[in-house]
């Protein structure tokens, strides 16, 4: 099979789909990898590495859409991507297409097949393609906390640890999977005073096991959500409903309960975010305010540090992708059910049941955001 690996378009996305040793490894198992010039440079591989890895590289992003059986990439296509969709192509990424509606068209329009990372699953039923991604972001989210809360940043003016006398930044997280955890870990890391809103009695007794009390783990519903929000200088997103759009917890009348210049950050705004006020930002301007709250919503935080995201979402992917190489679509489907509900869009239809309700409440006018609180990311 040729496989395809092109330099990543949206704003400031330095990774790249596959290392020169994936390369190695999927030419060794007898397939032919194309890759377009500079693809790498962001992470660290220069062209030379992917040529020694037995890779063809070749000048232009066109060529290696328009060649490929097997189109493996970071984010989703944006811009002139689009046009480049084509029946027979097999794109592989994270796609999050319940909240890209222009995405959604242009797949189905296209005839391509859609595998979305966010929504392969393992025998467990666990996301190990949005794992490493979620680890990553849930860990820069407690760093980007403790940055947007000073003062040059336009927030409060708070250290997260605080300082002998002084209270430490109140950080409140919402949903205790693998982002909120991760962002809790490294926000408590820092010195904060930590609280988790889970709505899984399980996943409650999980994390305060795995926290032993150093940080408090609440029950989310309709009540504590806005009463956390009230006492908290910081707030991370970390919900999921897996291939659906993020529900709205946080409400644009709740803002006014919060201290002025709190910070938001919204994990969840590749799914169209968690909170009513979220819009997707970029590195380059990642922050925005909203009736005195900070919004921090870049959609591709790990893109932030290429180097280590690059090489852990290979880690990941590259089992997967040898598979779907070596067996093809139909046969590696079904072999394995999980990988299947890696299918969002075949055959000029939407295949994945949470994307089909997400463009089916939309089309008959109903609110996608269902309930009050979300299940873990």
């Amino acid at each position: 099979m040729l496989v395809g690996v092109v330099a990543e378009t949206k704003p400031a996305e330095l990774r790249v789909a596959l290392t020169p040793a994936g390369t190695a490894e999927l030419v060794g198992g007898g397939h032919r990898v194309m890759v377009q010039q500079g693809a790498g440079a962001g992470s660290g591989f220069p062209d030379e590495a992917y040529v020694s890895a037995g890779a063809v590289v070749v000048p232009g992003a066109r060529q290696v859409w328009d060649e490929v059986d097997l189109l493996v990439k970071v984010k989703e296509p944006v811009g002139p991507e689009l046009g480049y969709l084509r029946p027979g192509l097999v794109l592989f990424t994270y796609l999050h297409l319940a909240a890209a509606p222009e995405l959604t068209a242009a797949l189905v329009g296209s005839g391509a097949t859609g595998v979305a990372y966010e929504t392969v699953e393992d025998a467990s039923g666990h996301l190990p393609l949005l794992a490493p991604m979620s680890e990553i972001a849930g860990r820069l989210a407690g760093q980007v906390v403790a940055h947007h809360l000073t003062s040059p940043a336009g927030g409060r003016g708070i250290l997260a640890g605080g300082a002998p006398g002084v209270a430490p930044a109140r950080v409140l997280v919402l949903g205790g999977g693998v982002v909120g955890v991760h962002a809790a870990r490294v926000a408590r890391g820092l010195g904060a005073d930590v609280t988790v809103l889970e709505r899984s009695d399980a996943r409650l007794r999980y994390l305060d096991e795995r926290f032993d009390g150093s940080v408090r783990c609440l029950m989310s519903d309709a009540h504590s959500v806005p009463e956390q929000l009230a006492l908290s200088d910081a707030v991370i997103g970390a919900v999921l409903l897996p291939g659906a759009a993020a529900p709205k917890l946080v409400r644009r009348s709740m803002l006014a309960g919060m201290p002025e210049r709190a910070v938001i950050v919204d994990v969840a705004i590749d799914q169209g975010g968690c909170a009513e006020t979220s819009r997707p930002t970029t590195h380059d301007e990642p922050t925005f305010v909203v009736d005195g709250v900070v919004h921090y919503c870049v959609a591709n935080m790990p893109g932030a540090v290429p180097v280590t995201s690059t090489r852990a979402l290979t880690n990941s992917t590259l089992p997967y992708l040898h598979r779907l190489a070596d067996t093809g679509l139909d046969a590696y489907c079904g072999a394995d059910p999980g990988f299947a509900r890696g299918v969002n869009v075949r055959g000029h239809r939407i295949v994945h049941p949470a994307v089909a309700e997400a463009y089916a409440a939309l089309e008959s006018g109903k609110d996608r955001n269902r309930g009050t609180d979300g299940t873990t990311r």
